[in-house]
C-alpha cells in the first residue's frame, strides 16, 4: 500500500535515508526462541553484534514489515537478507549507543496521528488494514516499533550530528548556482530563480547531507571497535 509509490517514512517524516536504513529494530533486545514439539530451538542467530543479537526471525518480521510500508511483496531471497541485516546491525550499533547516553526518546502516543494518516491514505477501513497486516505475516505491534524506531533515528540524528552542522554563504550559493537554479530554470523557463526563493530549502538539505556524512564516518567507527558476527547460514 504505497500511496503514489512513496515510501512510508516519506510520508510520515520526510526523510529518505531514515528510509534507507529505517529497518525494524527490537526495542527490547530479547532473543526469541521458537520452539518446536519437541523442544528444539528453530530460531537461529542471523548476527551478533556485541551483546545484542539479531536473530532469524528478527530478519523474517523486518523484511515482512518494510514491504508492508512499501506496499510490496516480501523479498526473502539472499541478497535481501544481507542487506536488511547489514542495516539492523547499524541500528543495534546506535540502540547501544541510546542506551548509554542522554538523548531523548520519542512518545510512543506522537505516532498516533501519521498511523491514523497511514491507514486513512492506504486501507478503506480498520478491517483491510487488519486483513493486510495478517496477509503479511506480522502485527500492528510490528508496525508500531518500526514507526517509533525511524522517529527514534531522526531524533538522535538531529542531536547527535545536525546541531553540528555548520554551513558557510559560500556553500549554499555554490548549491544554488550548481544544483537548485538549472533545474528551478528548466522547470519554469523564463521565471526568474532567486536564491532567497530556496535558501531554507537549500540549508535544509545540505544539513541533511552533512548529517548523513557524519552518520556513516561514526558508524564505520563504533563498527570497527565492536565485535559483529553475520551467520551466513542464517541468510540463505
Amino acid at each position: 500500500p504505497g500511496a503514489e509509490g512513496q515510501p512510508l517514512s516519506i510520508l510520515l517524516f520526510d526523510r529518505t535515508n531514515v528510509l534507507r536504513n529505517a529497518a525494524t529494530i527490537r526495542l527490547m533486545c530479547v532473543l526469541g526462541l521458537a520452539v518446536a514439539a519437541r523442544g528444539e530451538i528453530i530460531d537461529r542467530i542471523a548476527a551478533s553484534v556485541g551483546n545484542r543479537v539479531i536473530t532469524a526471525s528478527d530478519l523474517d518480521r523486518e523484511i515482512r514489515v518494510a514491504a508492508f510500508l512499501d506496499g510490496v511483496k516480501a523479498d526473502f531471497s539472499p541478497a535481501r537478507k544481507r542487506t536488511t541485516a547489514e542495516a539492523m546491525i547499524e541500528q543495534k550499533l546506535i540502540q547501544t549507543e541510546l542506551a548509554n547516553s542522554r538523548y531523548p526518546l520519542p512518545d510512543p502516543a506522537e505516532l498516533a496521528p501519521a498511523i491514523e494518516q497511514f491507514k486513512k491514505a492506504h486501507f478503506k477501513d480498520d478491517q483491510q488494514y487488519r486483513t493486510t497486516l495478517a496477509e503479511y505475516g506480522i502485527t500492528e505491534e510490528d508496525f508500531k516499533e518500526l514507526l517509533l524506531w525511524q522517529r527514534t533515528l531522526l531524533l538522535f540524528i538531529q542531536m547527535r550530528f545536525e546541531t553540528g552542522v555548520q554551513l558557510g554563504a559560500q556553500d549554499v550559493e555554490e548549491y544554488f548556482t550548481k544544483t537548485v537554479k538549472p533545474a528551478a530554470e528548466a522547470a519554469h523557463p523564463g521565471q526568474p530563480v532567486s536564491l532567497e526563493d530556496y535558501r531554507e530549502q537549500i540549508e535544509r538539505t545540505l544539513t541533511g547531507q552533512r548529517a548523513d556524512q557524519q552518520m556513516d564516518t561514526w558508524l564505520r567507527d563504533v563498527r570497527r571497535r565492536t565485535h559483529v558476527v553475520l551467520h551466513e547460514e542464517a541468510l540463505q
